[in-house]
């Protein structure tokens, strides 16, 4: 499936590419606060249609995720980092889909706080 997404304000838009097939939700501080719903697929499956320069960044414990999010709305869609195998990997928050049916997929719920 071809997705479009963006934040609350449309300045960071994207395109991804991917069957979703699960929600992951985080325990973890940033992401309990946030309400992320996350689909964590390879780098190379984002496509950013807006330069990097239009978003802020934001990491913490590890340092190991850059969570991109728009300086406008404060909208957070996606994070980029590497998995534990060194991969370039894209978690993206699927409540910033267009058109995309939470409801259609389990979710599955993870101790980030535990790491």
């Amino acid at each position: 499936m071809h997705y479009h997404g963006s934040c609350h304000c449309g300045r960071i838009a994207y395109e991804v590419e991917g069957e979703v097939e699960q929600g992951i939700e985080c325990n973890c501080s940033h992401c309990s606060r946030k309400g992320y719903c996350l689909w964590f697929v390879s780098r190379e499956q984002v496509r950013l249609l807006t330069p990097p320069s239009a978003m802020s960044t934001y990491t913490f414990n590890r340092h190991v995720i850059q969570h991109h999010f728009c300086p406008v709305c404060g909208c957070s869609p996606f994070g980029f980092g590497r998995s534990p195998d060194g991969k370039e990997t894209a978690a993206v928050n699927l409540r910033c889909l267009q058109d995309f049916d939470l409801a259609s997929v389990p979710r599955v719920q993870v101790d980030g706080r535990s790491f």
